[in-house]
């Protein structure tokens, strides 16, 4: 319970998930922040630790903020992280383990030669945070802290021989004008087929991905490119990445300061996301809702080269209990048919909808270019033409309250455009307080090929996390239901277009983890 965000450099270290987060231990608001620490043999049964690091020396007396951890080739990790000093400036250090032999790492040791980087001269001392994970290539490591020059978003990077004597480079790993402050950097090579993951040091033909979470709009970006470490040091960005506020994002929806890790133990790289609560939703914080870890997830190089895939980690399905399958099922023009035989407010649901006639699609307007408005103006009530058609999520029965998660396709110049929806506006019947948004992505799928596109759900009870088309459109939302709680939380599958849909269901109640973070 108590306040929770920014998951700080999760690793993978002798069998053991380490989770580092930004956590307030005395109360459900932000302030007093401290380095948690959780430990995990499958990142699904998590054990709470004592705190890693907190405010203590010099240069962290006003705050250990959020870093990353990085496991050098001799096997010992180290963490990063920003300090605030007593001048509230924002400085990077390091802490190492106090015991390896210990298998939990419990104490962390922070050396006396800290700082390892502070910003210069020339430099916004009070906007330079968050180093990310260590790489290197030749002899030397290299690292990114996020900045910002007046509106320029700044990657600057580092390079150390010695990971403890750190330089600036000439140049930014990269920077974008008009994007406000960089936070939370992320960066990182992808393999160019399969979806096996990479660890951060690897370079050859793969390709690199740079995501910020951007200060002033509370969202992030990634971009896809190419990375010249020798010649330059310089992050190039691919041909046709929209580089700013309207790039590509890992969720559409209430997800922040993410941080990816590669789990040298399955060869993947896995995903943490902060799914954010609105400051209104303090009452349920105090009782324990504030802040949450989003469900891990696997993410990889989509095999068009032109996004990134995500899919929830294979582990979260030891949790799968009570299986439901409805086969087939019809949905008409209006119709809501109910998910039964599994706990709604705790379930897994993945669903397959074919599209018999596309021939009644609306037309897509060129000026739609923003989903979320896009799926303001066409909710789940609206009748189209192939959709919206999906799910009703934490439902009560009578649909005083229902979270829609729902797929419209439009007939767009050259092929179907397809919008994925998480609408949380009629979420709760709660008159005040709550930021009750609607969530929407584009999907970047051809339905002329298959009719068909998929939509994976997972609910627990506040939290709704959507994976359209095989994890190519990601949406995370956070509702706050009054009547739909519990055993009173209903699912429904629903199309409101007027063309028929055929849904495959397939359900699974969700049990709770042995150990919550307990």
């Amino acid at each position: 319970m108590n306040w929770i965000n920014d998951p700080n450099g999760p690793m993978y270290y002798n069998g053991i998930y380490h989770l580092f987060y930004q956590y307030n231990p005395k109360g459900a608001v932000w302030g007093n922040i401290v380095w948690a620490h959780s430990v995990s043999k499958d990142m699904v049964n998590w054990e709470a630790l004592e705190p890693a690091i907190y405010p203590s020396e010099s240069f962290d007396i006003n705050g250990c903020w959020s870093g990353s951890a990085t496991v050098l080739p001799e096997n010992k990790p180290v963490i990063f992280y920003t300090g605030i000093d007593p001048n509230q400036y924002q400085v990077q250090n390091y802490a190492v383990p106090e015991n390896l032999s210990d298998p939990y790492l419990r104490k962390w040791v922070k050396p006396a030669d800290n700082p390892i980087v502070a910003a210069d001269e020339t430099m916004n001392k009070t906007a330079f945070r968050d180093p990310t994970t260590a790489w290197k290539i030749g002899g030397h490591w290299r690292m990114v802290v996020a900045s910002r020059r007046k509106q320029r978003g700044m990657a600057y990077l580092y390079r150390s021989r010695d990971f403890r004597k750190w330089i600036k480079a000439k140049h930014p790993l990269h920077s974008v004008p008009n994007t406000g402050m960089f936070e939370c950097a992320d960066f990182f090579p992808v393999s160019l087929s399969g979806d096996t993951g990479l660890d951060n040091s690897a370079f050859g033909p793969n390709k690199h991905v740079l995501k910020v979470s951007l200060d002033l709009t509370r969202y992030e970006y990634y971009t896809i490119g190419s990375y010249f470490p020798e010649a330059r040091d310089k992050y190039v960005v691919g041909k046709g990445f929209v580089d700013g506020w309207n790039g590509l994002r890992f969720d559409y929806g209430n997800f922040y300061a993410s941080k990816t890790f590669f789990d040298p133990s399955k060869n993947r790289r896995i995903l943490w996301g902060w799914t954010n609560e609105s400051d209104a939703a303090q009452d349920d914080a105090q009782k324990g809702w504030a802040g949450l870890q989003a469900i891990p997830r696997k993410v990889w190089l989509d095999p068009s080269g032109k996004q990134l895939l995500q899919w929830p980690i294979e582990e979260i399905e030891t949790l799968r209990g009570q299986n439901v399958q409805l086969s087939n099922q019809e949905l008409k023009s209006g119709e809501h048919i109910e998910v039964k035989g599994i706990t709604a407010a705790q379930v897994d649901v993945d669903i397959t909808f074919s599209i018999p006639n596309l021939d009644k699609a609306e037309p897509f307007d060129p000026s739609w270019t923003n989903a979320q408005d896009l799926c303001g103006l066409k909710g789940s009530t609206v009748q189209g033409g192939v959709g919206p058609f999906g799910l009703l999520t934490l439902a009560s029965e009578k649909l005083e309250e229902y979270t829609p998660v729902f797929f419209r396709v439009f007939t767009g110049l050259y092929k179907h455009v397809v919008l994925l929806c998480s609408d949380s506006g009629s979420s709760s019947l709660r008159k005040e307080g709550l930021y009750k948004p609607s969530f929407a992505g584009f999907v970047d799928v051809d339905l002329d090929d298959t009719y068909k596109i998929s939509l994976r759900t997972l609910i627990d009870h506040s939290v709704v996390e959507s994976f359209g088309a095989g994890g190519k459109t990601c949406i995370t939302s956070r509702v706050y239901p009054l009547v739909a709680v519990f055993d009173d939380a209903h699912l429904f599958v629903f199309n409101n277009g007027t063309e028929t849909i055929t849904a495959d269901v397939k359900a699974w109640s969700m049990a709770k983890p042995d150990k919550m973070n307990n």
